[in-house]
């Protein structure tokens, strides 16, 4: 049965860039010894702490183990997460245990992916795409809230295009027979500008001349 089902512990086809050069016999020597787990498809808003509660499950700190430290990854330019990490365990045994039950489970809705790692050095925390995040975000043509929306091609273009947009806007608005703009302005400034009315106001004389018009005309049409 062992052909049957696959081993969990056997890592996948994960490659640090980095170490192309590297001795495969090498390679697979310090494998057989990292303490170090690889943690990637995390989504931007998970957090160390939830990292660290889930990745802990496995481990033995009263026998002198436990998790050493989580280096969280980071985009190049604006040193935020960008969904992977770095689980450094005391023990070769607890990266290995972490790897075989908590790999491939759900972290914030998501399936995480895990590997043994042959270590962590200096600058592998930043990603390594064009825009500072990781290289997969670079050519993602799905959304995914998780991590950061569109891929990163997709939003560049996505800014291109508005950007054509509003010169043209702006364009139309400079260019011959472009509308004038200021309706509120004229809205504000129209009583301003309104001529004052020419029509006499009227004085107590005319109100005493027309109640007696008023009074003969009465008068003539009772005697008639």
């Amino acid at each position: 049965m062992a052909h049957v089902v696959a081993a969990l512990d056997q890592p996948s086809s994960y490659k640090d860039s980095q170490a192309r050069g590297r001795d495969r016999k090498l390679q697979t020597e310090l494998l057989s010894k990292s303490t170090t787990l690889y943690v990637g498809n995390l989504s931007f808003y998970t957090t160390e702490e939830q990292i660290y509660e889930l990745f802990s499950r496995c481990t033995s700190p009263e026998e002198g183990g436990g998790i050493k430290r989580i280096i969280m990854g980071l985009d190049r330019n604006t040193r935020t997460p960008c969904g992977f990490c770095f689980v450094e365990y005391y023990t070769h045994a607890e990266a290995l245990a972490c790897l075989r039950y908590v790999g491939g489970t759900k972290l914030d809705e998501r399936i995480i992916r895990c590997d043994l790692d042959t270590g962590y050095t200096e600058g592998r925390q930043f990603g390594r795409g064009k825009s500072g995040g990781q290289v997969r975000d670079e050519h993602r043509a799905d959304y995914d809230p998780g991590r950061g929306g569109w891929g990163a091609q997709a939003q560049r273009a996505e800014i291109e295009r508005r950007r054509e947009i509003e010169e043209r806007y702006a364009d139309a608005q400079e260019g011959p027979g472009a509308v004038a703009g200021g309706g509120e302005d004229w809205e504000e400034t129209k009583g301003a500008t309104t001529e004052p009315s020419r029509k006499r106001e009227r004085s107590p004389d005319d109100e005493g001349e027309g109640r007696g018009e008023a009074r003969t005309k009465l008068e003539e049409t009772h005697d008639a």
